[in-house]
């Protein structure tokens, strides 16, 4: 593998001060222990994946050690339908906390990234927890490392429910930071906040959305919270200590946001994704936004992509496989040489043709046919175009010359729409 041929690369920082009461991702709270020792094997783990240089697994299945980018080859001579999608090179470090990292950590890490990567021609996001990048120091020397756009997990400005959700930062901290963010010299930020929150309201919710506009960011995500089983959120929600909104007042929720932030200059470019425009006549139904994230459009395009660190998903060549989750045996397998890998499989061409769509439509500007064709070697129309034609009848889907897309009534229930195209 060599470096012009990887574009996407996803690496998971599985550090925590604290696991917040929602959360169902792969971290570690208290872990600051292992840090340096994880760090290490991150990139002794990615300098062998540029290089080649490794063994592989005995027993894993021959036809998926040779197609994933640990053991030694060539990309061209592997076939497949499947091509990367059309964007710049990206860097994502998730987590977790990424910020959770001492600075020679950090730096150690994107030393390594770059040589891989070129850091100067991609977009690199860092996760950013806003209660933990209050320093300008920090803030200053992860500009100066390659990193050029923050995702900051602001969630809600209401700090009782910052309480509740076990977030580690207050509203004016999360300001504080996002200024100092600025300060620094960040031209290109996104921020996280959550609805449908315990105890939140609509009235709260507009008021808030009305706040956040005013700080002129250049990218929101805003997400429905989701009460995964088995998190502390759950058992309070079972227990009857807190209430959540129903679907009717998310689902209000989700509409006061697209009329606000629409109002504000955003273009909503996919579901849960705004991003501002340098076009006063944009159009998100005909393409991206000028701040879209180039990183999270390669997986609404299918795009092929490595993930790398405990827990983390890769897409490669028609192959899907997962990282080892837990911390020690993802650093012992890669000090011993060995490919930390849990689980791999290839993709069918079905699923194949199924994550395209399914990804693909969460695009306002929709999936282009051709882009289809590219992904997956055959034309959308011939094989959909019964089961499009009924949705485009119920009012669900749009069809354009150039591609299929979401109605605002089919936005709102996306996922019923997709599933046609796997019973239909």
């Amino acid at each position: 593998m060599t470096t012009h041929d990887l574009k996407h690369l996803y690496i998971h920082i599985p550090f925590c001060q604290t696991r917040c009461a929602y959360c169902d991702f792969n971290t570690f709270a208290n872990r600051e222990d292992f840090m340096q020792r994880y760090v290490d094997a991150l990139c002794l783990h990615l300098e062998r994946m540029a290089s080649g240089e490794t063994s592989v697994d005995p027993t894993w299945p021959k036809t998926a050690t040779q197609a994933i980018p640990w053991a030694k080859y060539e990309l061209h001579d592997l076939t497949g339908p499947l091509q990367q999608a059309d964007l710049p090179a990206t860097v994502f470090l998730g987590g977790g906390t990424p910020t959770a990292l001492p600075l020679p950590l950090l730096e150690q890490l994107m030393q390594s990234v770059g040589r891989i990567i070129p850091l100067e021609q991609a977009e690199v996001t860092s996760e950013a927890n806003p209660g933990t990048v209050l320093d300008h120091e920090y803030l200053r020397a992860m500009r100066s490392m390659g990193i050029n756009r923050l995702s900051m997990g602001v969630q809600t400005l209401h700090d009782p429910t910052l309480r509740v959700l076990g977030r580690i930062h207050t509203a004016n901290e999360a300001f504080a930071s996002y200024q100092a963010a600025r300060k620094v010299g960040f031209e290109n930020i996104n921020l996280d906040f959550m609805f449908g929150l315990p105890g939140q309201d609509i009235g709260q919710w507009r008021a808030m959305l009305k706040e956040i506009v005013s700080w002129d960011t250049e990218h929101f995500a805003l997400y429905s919270l989701i009460v995964e089983p088995s998190t502390p959120l759950a058992a309070q929600v079972t227990a009857g200590r807190v209430s959540i909104p129903n679907d009717d007042a998310t689902g209000e929720m989700y509409e006061a946001a697209m009329e606000i932030l629409g109002a504000a200059g955003y273009g909503h470019y996919e579901i849960s994704n705004w991003a501002k425009t340098k076009s006063p006549n944009f159009n998100p139904s005909e393409r991206l936004p000028a701040y879209a994230s180039r990183h999270n459009v390669a997986y609404w395009l299918n795009a092929d992509y490595l993930g790398v660190g405990a827990g983390a998903h890769s897409h490669w060549r028609g192959w899907r496989w997962v990282d080892q989750r837990v911390l020690e045996p993802f650093a012992q397998q890669v000090e011993r040489g060995q490919a930390p890998l849990v689980d791999a499989q290839a993709c069918a061409p079905n699923d194949r043709d199924f994550e395209t769509i399914m990804m693909g439509l969460r695009l306002n500007c929709g999936l282009g046919f051709a882009h289809f064709q590219q992904r997956t070697g055959h034309d959308l129309l011939e094989q959909y175009q019964p089961v499009i034609d009924k949705l485009v009848e119920q009012g669900m889907l749009e069809q354009t010359a150039n591609a299929i897309r979401f109605t605002p009534r089919g936005r709102m229930v996306g996922n019923q729409v997709i599933e046609r195209f796997l019973v239909d």
